[in-house]
């Protein structure tokens, strides 16, 4: 079968129409491929390229082939801008808006400073990289051009990880975070933890210079203080915490985050983690941090605390889902930040609609959500005034972005 792809699916798949079954999902292809393959139900098996798009490229990585941990690898750096931008405008459109938007911010090659790794042993060694597309089998990555050099040299460790604590019948995940302090490990699905691995663990991680270890839940040993620079702060984070993949994919976020905001009193930083955004903002300005993880507002405290020439940090750990800032509450924040998970804020928004804060900056990383939430701020008077987008999974379908609104 020889078909048209017309564009590309949110998973980066070519689709292509097909007037008797409906459309065909073809991965690896760009809109405008002319391609030939064998019909698999909704997919094109084996696809051949006849005619390629002029935005196809070389993929720079030796292993995109083999590897799912990059999807548009194939595909030029205009091309994916112009389609991470025309899926969030898409979304909008969805909801009935539509926005201004500002040149996207690309993070750099080799730039992932956390990544979560599946590690599986086998007969000669271990195995250790991103799972291969659609499939269970482990493609390795020594060359990997998206990990940056820290996460790379971390990799012999890590397998002396898995030699010690896993197994042939067992996949680990590995979540790798580098700090100040070296690579900071959280390892899932490993054996079972005795006094003898517990020595073993131990020896490695001063070995190999992680800065602290977490084994199914549990820490096993902390060489060095996991911190992490945000701002002027130094933040050490819990075990698994979320952290911006990128160092210049946060800065680019925040850049935009104070964009939006410009000078203010006093801010609520919704979802705040961390404190991404609320330590960077308090150098100039009073903040309350929201958020629903008592680690994370744990370690935002001591941060706050532990860092001279701060504006007021105050910080709460409450559910905003299940028991969002309500108007009253919002009536003394000249500005918001607000930073949900993908499933968006709806509860939240909600309130946030009914308040009088007269500037928001909306962060997302889910486009769809995003204009769920935006529609029902605008609904309330809010204007969407512009869009930035980030792309700091690069070579991904994955979307970051910060909007601003503000009450005319």
């Amino acid at each position: 079968m020889i078909v048209t792809i017309d564009r590309l699916g949110h998973l980066g798949h070519g689709i292509a129409r097909d007037q008797d079954s409906g459309p065909l999902y073809v991965p690896g292809t760009l809109p405008g491929e002319v391609v030939e393959g064998r019909p698999d139900g909704d997919r094109l098996a084996d696809p051949r390229i006849i005619t390629p798009s002029p935005d196809r490229v070389r993929p720079p990585c030796r292993h995109a082939r083999a590897c799912g941990g990059c999807q548009l690898q194939h595909a030029s750096e205009t091309f994916v801008a112009q389609w991470k931008q025309h899926v969030v405008a898409t979304a909008l459109a969805g909801q009935g808006l539509a926005a201004e938007f500002r040149p996207l911010v690309t993070s750099p090659p080799n730039s992932r400073r956390r990544a979560t790794l599946s590690a599986r042993r086998t007969r000669s060694g271990v195995l250790i990289g991103f799972h291969a597309r659609a499939s269970d089998t482990i493609a390795e990555i020594p060359d990997c051009q998206l990990l940056h050099p820290g996460i790379l040299a971390a990799f012999p460790g890590l397998q002396a990880l898995v030699l010690a604590g896993g197994s042939r019948t067992m996949e680990l995940s590995l979540q790798v975070t580098l700090t100040r302090g070296g690579p900071d490990v959280v390892v899932t699905g490993g054996k079972p933890l005795d006094s003898a691995l517990r020595m073993d663990l131990a020896r490695l991680v001063e070995a190999q210079g992680f800065s602290r270890l977490t084994w199914d839940g549990e820490t096993v040993a902390l060489r060095d203080r996991p911190a992490l620079t945000i701002g002027t702060a130094t933040v050490v984070p819990p075990p698994g915490a979320f952290l911006q993949a990128t160092a210049e994919g946060e800065a680019a976020l925040l850049t935009a985050v104070k964009q939006a905001l410009g000078p203010q009193k006093r801010v609520v930083d919704l979802f705040s983690g961390i404190g991404t955004f609320t330590l960077p903002l308090a150098e100039t300005m009073e903040v309350h941090a929201v958020e629903g993880d008592a680690a994370m507002t744990r370690a935002l405290d001591l941060a706050a605390r532990a860092t001279p020439n701060l504006h007021r940090i105050s910080v709460e750990t409450r559910d905003l889902f299940r028991r969002p800032l309500e108007p009253d509450e919002l009536v003394t924040f000249t500005g918001a930040v607000i930073d949900p998970p993908r499933a968006g804020a709806e509860a939240q928004t909600q309130t946030l609609a009914a308040s009088a804060i007269p500037v928001i900056a909306a962060v997302s990383c889910n486009p769809v959500t995003f204009a769920r939430d935006v529609r029902a701020l605008t609904s309330a008077g809010y204007r969407l005034d512009w869009i930035q987008v980030v792309d700091q999974f690069r070579w991904s379908t994955h979307i970051e972005l910060v909007a601003r609104l503000s009450r005319p």
